[in-house]
């Protein structure tokens, strides 16, 4: 898979080989320490907000935290018929 940048694409697959030779090598053994990666994620990080930044996609909407606050989106509520099928299952 492509990064956001196609300029970026290429430190995507470093760092992707990065981190599965970290997972399989170090982290399944028990070496939790994910410095081995750390280099290549920063400039993989750095050129890929620069590829938001020039797509005019605002970074601070990228790093807001809305998991389990007001503005998390919640699923439409069941449909009658749906309800009726739960109430169904628990009778």
């Amino acid at each position: 898979m492509e990064s956001i940048g196609k300029e970026c694409t290429e430190l995507k697959r470093e760092y992707d080989q990065c981190f599965n030779v970290w997972f399989a090598e170090k982290f399944l053994k028990g070496d939790h320490r994910s410095s081995m990666c750390d280099k290549i994620f920063t400039l993989y990080q750095n050129c890929v907000r620069d590829a938001i930044k020039r797509q005019n996609i605002d970074l601070l909407q990228l790093d807001k935290d809305v998991l389990g606050s007001n503005d998390e989106q919640k699923p439409p509520p069941n449909s009658q018929q749906e309800n009726q099928q739960q109430q169904n299952k628990t009778s």
